[in-house]
């Protein structure tokens, strides 16, 4: 239990707020509408939230101007222009902080390895030669750092993660529970029927701010390093092949995969389960939605689909058995039965006028 307590005036000047009703109002967390009680602040983020947060008993809610003047049974507010936001910046105020520092006993550290005075290096951690681990960086139990890895200022890194392949990673840098970082690439060249590996040489080069999920897969790049520019954000059960580019505050949600040599733009939104092809080439500000697969390059922004949506059973079946006949027929004949119908419709308007 986070014993931290704030002030409602105190909690405004944090976010750059207007607190309206009582400054001391004295508030312990945040929570949902539905289980907020007196001592919790709530947000109010859009008009259809605002039925939930009538019947709220939080002691405050954060909400815009406008939705303020439609809470007239509450008294107790932020006001801000991005509830959301203001939300956001207030569950780091509230966040259980790791305060611990230094080196556990069980830790094992090479001797070359510089680590900084307000780290935190849990049990059994494995650090190899002349690696960097910078101030404030928390790095859990269990986990593996292989020789020339890097690792920044005020980073997290969770249990069991591996970092390999001589990785750099950035600072402020939060990594989850199982992920491996710098791990060899899926290079084979194919001869005479049998696989040849191909050496990994390059690494991996994660920028600042950067949030990696579980479970995910990060390879190093064959000769040219694999990137995450600053700001790039994961989610679990996510895998990146080797010399993948990916831009500046992309995001990319989970059970994606992104294969060998794709350069991903600034700015991207990936949804849950997109895979894209290797060799492609994806703007700034393109969207990928739910389940679709990226098979060439897209030059332009904006929203791109290919997946198919859900429909009751019976209409999907018959979807799908249309689908397979349109596959069926040639495609000049379907433009000749276009024509014809195309014809057909021009003789019967030209009837109508005349008529």
């Amino acid at each position: 239990m986070n014993p931290r307590q704030f002030r409602l005036e105190d909690l405004a000047r944090l976010v750059q707020g207007e607190y309206v009703g009582q400054s001391d109002l004295i508030l312990n967390g945040l929570a949902s509408l539905e289980l907020a009680e007196q001592q919790h602040i709530a947000f109010v983020n859009a008009d259809k939230y605002v039925d939930q947060a009538r019947a709220s008993h939080a002691g405050a809610l954060i909400v815009t101007k406008a939705l303020k003047a439609e809470l007239t049974n509450h008294h107790n507010f932020i006001v801000v222009d991005q509830p959301y936001l203001a939300f956001a910046m207030l569950t780091h105020v509230f966040e259980k902080k790791n305060t611990q520092r230094g080196i556990e006993s069980t830790a094992q550290i090479h001797s070359s390895a510089l680590i900084a005075d307000s780290a935190y290096i849990g049990h059994y951690v494995v650090i190899g030669e002349h690696c960097i681990v910078g101030d404030d960086t928390i790095i859990q139990s269990h986990v593996k750092i292989d020789d020339d890895v890097e690792i920044g200022k005020q980073c997290f890194i969770d249990s069991h993660v591996t970092l390999t392949g001589q990785a750099k990673i950035g600072n402020r840098v939060r990594i989850h529970a199982n992920s491996v970082i710098g791990s060899e690439g899926f290079g084979f060249a194919p001869y005479q029927g049998k696989w040849h590996r191909i050496a990994q040489l390059g690494s991996v080069k994660v920028g600042h701010d950067v949030r990696i999920g579980s479970n995910c897969s990060i390879d190093r790049g064959a000769l040219d390093d694999t990137i995450l520019e600053d700001g790039v954000i994961i989610d679990n059960l996510v895998q990146i092949a080797h010399n993948v580019k990916i831009g500046a505050n992309t995001a990319i949600a989970a059970e994606c995969g992104i294969a060998g040599s794709t350069t991903i733009g600034k700015n991207c939104i990936f949804a849950g389960g997109v895979g894209v092809v290797g060799h492609v080439n994806i703007a700034d500000n393109v969207t990928i939605t739910a389940m679709s697969m990226v098979t060439k390059s897209i030059s332009e922004a904006g929203r791109y689909s290919s997946g198919t949506p859900l429909l009751e059973n019976s209409h999907w079946k018959r979807a799908a058995i249309r689908f397979k006949q349109l596959a069926d027929v040639p495609l000049t004949q379907l433009l000749k039965r276009l024509d014809h119908m195309q014809t057909r419709i021009e003789s019967l308007e030209s009837t109508f006028k005349r008529k």
